[in-house]
């Protein structure tokens, strides 16, 4: 079965959430700073992963840094990024809804996993990705629960 991406003007049009941007996501990143290129990998949505393509949208955070709700959300539940044990210390994030999109921040440590944030309101703290990812850009990775394109929310 072939898996359909919708361009960001047609899911707009079906989620009703045309004109819709994502607030600050981390603390220290006001204007939600993309990660560019490091030793890891590229960003971007479909940057290159070996046999894959990336399926988010990273944004530049400090490790440690507060992790703020971009738009009125509501929480549901925690996020398993990975099944490898040694990648432990950043297996985490949070599963939102907000402005009639479904998406997941991953390498948070949410506060708590159900109910409502305002925007601008804490929901946790971006995990040590340099203990997993030496000399990465460390960044909270923004994906869309149907896995199409966030960029054009930011």
């Amino acid at each position: 079965m072939k898996n359909w991406v919708l361009p960001v003007a047609l899911l707009a049009f079906v989620c009703g959430c045309e004109g819709v941007t994502f607030g600050q996501i981390c603390q220290g990143n006001t204007f939600n700073t993309r990660r560019g290129s490091d030793n890891w990998g590229q960003g971007q949505y479909g940057a290159s992963r070996g046999s894959r393509s990336h399926q988010g949208l990273d944004i530049n955070c400090d490790d440690g840094s507060v992790v703020y709700a971009p738009f009125d959300v509501t929480l549901n539940g925690r996020v398993i990024v990975y099944t490898d044990p040694n990648k432990a210390a950043i297996n985490n994030g949070i599963n939102m809804e907000g402005e009639g999109l479904c998406f997941k921040f991953f390498y948070v440590k949410p506060d708590k996993v159900a109910g409502t944030v305002s925007k601008g309101q804490r929901l946790g703290v971006m995990m040590n990705m340099q203990s997993v990812y030496p000399g990465i850009t460390s960044h909270v990775h923004v994906q869309m629960c149907d896995r199409s394109d966030p960029t054009g929310y930011f």
